[in-house]
């Protein structure tokens, strides 16, 4: 079992790696990860009668009717795609070669190198204070967004989500309508895919790319002219390979952009906007630790550094009331007066000093800091491996990594509510001869994020495939356990942030168990 476990951990490996050695440049690198051709082999023809996140049905949104493949215009249609595969470029087959294993795939990883791209910490103005990125001015120095753990959590949720609502409307429309593939309705067509049995009207391309640009520009504003690139290279790969005419991919995209404006709408009303508190805020959770006796966390950048998104716990989620956040809470970590917190930072400062091949391999590997895809972008690396494997539909694809990814912006709602109830000091903090093995955090100890990021993930992951759910559990555990090696956090910490997570995680196993996807 551990081999399988190591061999999937390795895969992530190599891609955060590519995506370390991206994050250190101003280009953006695209993955060289190679999969086989999209060929489900369970097409889901019935996913348009699933439940949708956001979308009060699948057919909120109307599209035109397509045009009967008798007509003049997708005759037109048809010789398009014979004009493009007459002389199809190196370029070309290189699109095809890359889209052709899933949108929603691709469309992820592409989503991990930009979080790890803008994942750095704006650095200090001359006069010692911190600026913010501004959604307002994003091209402004510092640039918007700063991708920390929070914002890529709710991010990859977002992005994953509003897909999910349109693969849904794509099969509802699909089944509608039942207009044949171009290749079936000209046999003389070239097919450079895999043979889809769905109806051609909408893409479910088309629908990806059209969602999927829209979501991104809010979130990552100044990299619009590499999202649109992409979007477009989505949109032809489908034309040249002979899978769609140009009329299924149009409707598609004009189906994607209708449902991202639900979800834009939400994004800007959520919260997280508010997150980054204000002065006030950042004195007031001071003062509230010390008058519980406790010693606050502060911050130990020089100059101290205003705290990571305070207000994060207060940001709407997807599956979980505010009194569901409050209610699963954690216990209070050990009084920093008290005997237990003085054991668990001895057994922090022994790990301190404790340089063993294997626990530096553990942190290194879990680390996920700066200048990567933060510890969601790590699971759903861990994620886009195992269901490669699975060889889902892409709305499957979609639904999964959906019940991931609102897990986990859960997970980062929940652990930041925590972490700023309590307001926890590092290890570091309490005794100063401590030294971590990968940096410090700018928030407080309690609960540890990779922790709960991870008890989510893997409580969701073990659900969509049973089978690895040892590998899965185990893989949460070793996470979690790095950041008790890397002098990072205490015990507690820990134990109680992999339990948290868990709890959240079934929040989004119970929606798995009543969307209809069986």
């Amino acid at each position: 079992m551990k081999n399988n476990i190591y061999i999937t951990l390795e895969k992530c490996c190599l891609f955060a790696l590519l995506l370390l050695n991206f994050s250190c440049t101003n280009d953006i690198e695209e993955s060289n990860q190679q999969y086989p051709q999209l060929n489900p082999v369970n097409p889901d023809l019935l996913a348009g009668t699933w439940k949708p996140i956001l979308l009060t049905a699948p057919d909120e949104f109307a599209i035109d009717a397509p045009l009967a493949v008798t007509t003049a215009a997708y005759k037109a249609e048809i010789n398009e795609i014979k004009s493009y595969q007459s002389n199809i470029t190196a370029d070309q087959e290189r699109i095809i070669k890359y889209w052709s294993v899933g949108g929603v795939l691709r469309w992820n990883e592409i989503m991990q190198t930009l979080v790890a791209r803008h994942n750095r910490p704006p650095y200090q103005n001359p006069d010692g204070t911190y600026p913010a990125p501004s959604a307002a001015n994003p091209f402004a120095n510092p640039q918007f967004p700063f991708s920390n753990p929070p914002f890529a959590a709710r991010a990859y949720a977002y992005v994953s989500a509003a897909q999910y609502d349109a693969m849904v409307a794509t099969w509802h429309y699909k089944q509608l309508y039942n207009r044949a593939s171009p290749f079936v309705v000209d046999n003389s067509i070239q097919v450079l895919v895999p043979k889809s049995t769905l109806p051609s009207y909408p893409s479910e391309d088309g629908a990806l790319a059209g969602v999927t640009v829209e979501i991104l520009k809010l979130l990552f504003p100044t990299e619009i002219a590499y999202i649109q690139e992409k979007a477009d290279e989505q949109k032809l790969y489908r034309i040249i390979s002979g899978a769609n005419v140009r009329s299924d991919v149009e409707a598609g995209v004009a189906l994607g952009k209708k449902i991202a404006a639900k979800f834009t709408v939400r994004a800007t009303t959520d919260g997280a906007g508010a997150a980054i508190g204000n002065q006030a805020l950042w004195t007031q959770l001071e003062t509230n630790a010390i008058a519980k006796g406790e010693t606050p966390w502060r911050s130990l950048d020089l100059p101290a550094r205003p705290p990571m998104l305070p207000l994060f716990g207060s940001v709407k989620s997807f599956l979980m009331t505010p009194d569901n956040v409050v209610a699963n809470r954690p216990l209070p970590p050990p009084s920093t007066n008290s005997p237990q917190f003085l054991t668990e930072l001895n057994e922090v400062k022994r790990y301190s000093q404790d340089d063993s091949k294997e626990n530096m391999k553990i942190v290194a590997f879990w680390a996920d800091g700066v200048g990567t895809y933060t510890p969601p972008g790590h699971w759903n690396a861990i994620a886009d491996a195992a269901f490669v494997e699975q060889n889902y539909s892409e709305v499957r694809w979609a639904r999964n990594l959906a019940l991931l990814n609102l897990a986990m912006m859960d997970a980062a709602i929940c652990c930041w509510d925590a972490k700023y109830f309590y307001f926890n000091p590092r290890p570091c903090q309490a005794d100063a001869s401590i030294k971590t093995l990968t940096g410090v955090p700018n928030f407080p100890a309690y609960v540890s994020g990779h922790s709960t990021f991870s008890g989510a993930a893997s409580t969701v992951l073990s659900h969509l495939i049973p089978s690895k759910t040892s590998e899965f559990s185990a893989m949460a555990t070793e996470a979690s356990n790095s950041r008790l090696f890397g002098a990072i956090h205490y015990r507690s910490d820990c134990e109680n942030g992999l339990l948290l997570g868990k709890a959240v995680g079934n929040f989004a196993v119970n929606r798995a168990a009543t969307d209809g996807a069986k």
